[in-house]
């Protein structure tokens, strides 16, 4: 397998920049892209974007990724000519310490800076510096001044991201990159529209990715409402703790092990009939996946109030070190998500449905 002409669509949204709110070149991509398969795309007002595939019109299944990424927003810059931010998602401070950041101040054009780390040297002999906190982070772009700063383009408001730098480990199996978390999604929404173009199912699929899910799943509210689904899928990428202590309570997952079945997170617990179905449908199609305890949420938990409401499930994708500027994935558990999405859509019918709601 060539794995970069594999993945070749997820390089090109992992490199895309687009926190939450921000999400336009992100969709901008994932409309060129719908629009190569059909010409049926939802868009709600708020930025969301799906393509529609018919097979025998019901049920319908939803099928989500999500566009925003994690990262900051400039608010201040200060009489020197450096940034002050906050963060735009659940960032934690010490991930941005001598990283190299960009801030979009317009259509195409970014300016680059690092965020600033106190030497040792300056440290020695003093007491122990305090913990980061964003209220203290600086950007330096290089300006001398506030007025040097505005004159680059720099305003208050602007979308700040990590600078990428995409690899794949020396193994040839995992990849490393900002964004993961959740370009993955939209990428594999992208491929298995063009998977299921050409084959008989006897679903509506609604594949696509919603907006501002780092912050608090909006996106998700919206398009739920819109599209009313009789089964969501949120795919997403999941913090597995396989290089914690194994005694650790969160050294759930691991990379390499298949996809995540999400039993339990504070906004959505998995329907038990829908658990049973999705693990005997993996089982039967030989597709490996691995119990999944999880203390956050993704846009199921917003998705099951659709209607009346909606089986709604999240079908994750193992992920390391996620929102920070490189998280790891393995291609296997790529495999094993696409496996699992496709073997859910040929499937799934009203039988199945009904068969679920009466268990």
């Amino acid at each position: 397998m060539d794995i970069r002409k594999r993945m070749s669509i997820y390089e090109d949204l992992v490199n895309l920049d687009g926190i939450s709110g921000f999400e336009g070149s992100v969709r901008d991509y994932m409309r060129r892209e719908i629009k190569k398969v059909t010409d049926n795309i939802i868009r709600d007002k708020l930025g969301s974007i799906f393509g529609v595939m018919t097979g025998k019109e019901r049920p319908v299944i939803m099928i989500a990724g999500h566009m925003d990424e994690v990262g900051a927003m400039v608010t201040e810059i200060t009489e020197k000519g450096f940034i002050k931010m906050i963060p735009i998602g659940g960032v934690n401070p010490e991930t941005m310490i001598s990283q190299n950041v960009a801030i979009t101040v317009g259509k195409g054009k970014k300016i680059r800076g690092v965020v600033g780390a106190i030497p040792p040297h300056i440290n020695r002999g003093s007491e122990q510096p305090p913990a980061p906190s964003f209220e203290k982070l600086l950007i330096d772009v290089g300006a001398d001044s506030r007025e040097q700063a505005r004159e680059m383009g720099i305003e208050v408001g602007q979308m700040i991201t990590f600078v990428n730098q995409y690899y794949i480990t020396e193994d040839g199996k995992k990849i490393v990159s900002k964004a993961w978390d959740n370009r993955f999604g939209c990428g594999m929404a992208l491929e298995i529209l063009q998977e299921i173009k050409d084959i008989s199912h006897p679903n509506t699929v609604v594949a696509g990715a919603t907006v501002q899910e780092e912050v608090g799943l909006r996106g998700a509210y919206t398009a739920s409402q819109t599209v009313k689904s009789d089964l969501f899928i949120a795919i997403d990428v999941s913090p597995v703790g396989d290089f914690l202590d194994k005694s650790h309570p969160r050294a759930f997952g691991k990379l390499g092990g298949g996809f995540l079945v999400r039993f339990y997170d504070p906004i959505n617990i998995m329907n038990p009939a829908v658990k049973r179905y999705f693990e005997d449908l993996a089982e039967k199609n030989n597709i490996p996946f691995q119990q999944f305890l999880s203390m956050g949420g993704t846009d199921a938990g917003a998705a099951q109030y659709a209607g009346g409401g909606a089986f709604s499930v999240t079908v994750g994708l193992p992920g390391r070190y996620i929102h920070s500027t490189a998280a790891m994935i393995h291609i296997d558990d790529v495999e094993a998500v696409k496996a699992m999405l496709l073997a859910v859509i040929k499937d799934f019918d009203l039988n199945r449905l009904e068969e679920l709601r009466n268990a």
